[in-house]
């Protein structure tokens, strides 16, 4: 039997109350342990997709499902579980006095309590690296190591989809390197909507273009970033002395 994909949108069209359309007709399946790379300029309706895959915007057309679980009022708390979104500033999701009480809030507001919250927080932070720094204040943390908490956040909720806003940027490249480190040891389908396109290379094999709120293209994304016309059609610009031609010398993953 196979598992439902990780994520299938289905005609998604959706109009803000102010009649800006910015979704027409969004189709998108993501597997179970893909990396997807969500690329496309600004206003291509990039926030708005992310947005429908927790139910935070709906009243649409078309559907979203999460692991075969239809995105709609009933199912929200579970699919809210099921979809971890790191958003872009980590100070949106950090708020408690310690790294470790950061870490805590999701699942025991799930209702976990004790040793097995302990274990789940613990779990979360030594996935990214940052066990040793539990019980300091997440204000006192630099802010790769802030980026890093806010993906324990949504790990310890063990997700069955990681959505990453821009997830390399405001990053030194020690800290990007670590977090892409990272990301390549999760056991997780990853969807990383990103203006990053090295990082979308070193991290996603499949990338998906969305351009005035439709998919212009989906495939593998040194495939996508090497069409110079496609890249020119939707305002994708690689930086200076990039070539996505040659091999990335990465790690090989554990």
């Amino acid at each position: 039997m196979n598992p439902s994909p990780s994520l299938a949108v289905s005609g998604l069209a959706y109009a803000y109350p102010d009649g800006h359309q910015a979704l027409f007709g969004v189709d998108l399946t993501v597997g179970r342990g893909e990396r997807v790379a969500l690329l496309g300029p600004n206003g291509a309706g990039k926030t708005t997709l992310v947005l429908h895959l927790n139910g935070i915007l709906g009243g649409g057309v078309g559907t979203v499902t999460v692991a075969g679980l239809p995105v709609e009022k009933r199912n929200l708390a579970e699919v809210r579980r099921r979809v971890g979104i790191v958003f872009q500033d980590p100070d949106d999701q950090l708020f408690m006095p310690t790294v470790r009480e950061d870490v805590a809030f999701g699942p025991a507001a799930a209702g976990l309590r004790g040793a097995e919250l302990e274990a789940r927080v613990r779990g979360a932070l030594e996935q990214v690296g940052m066990a040793a720094f539990a019980d300091r204040p997440p204000h006192h943390l630099s802010f790769g190591q802030r980026r890093r908490v806010a993906v324990a956040t949504v790990l310890a909720m063990r997700p069955e989809i990681l959505v990453l806003d821009e997830p390399s940027s405001n990053l030194d490249p020690a800290s990007r390197r670590e977090l892409a480190d990272i990301l390549r040891g999760l056991d997780v389908t990853v969807l990383m909507v990103t203006h990053d396109l090295p990082y979308a290379l070193e991290l996603c094999p499949r990338s998906v273009v969305l351009s005035e709120g439709v998919i212009a293209a989906d495939g593998p994304t040194r495939e996508l970033l090497c069409d110079a016309e496609l890249m020119r059609a939707h305002r994708l610009e690689l930086p200076f002395g990039f070539d996505p031609r040659t091999p990335l010398l990465t790690r090989p993953s554990h």
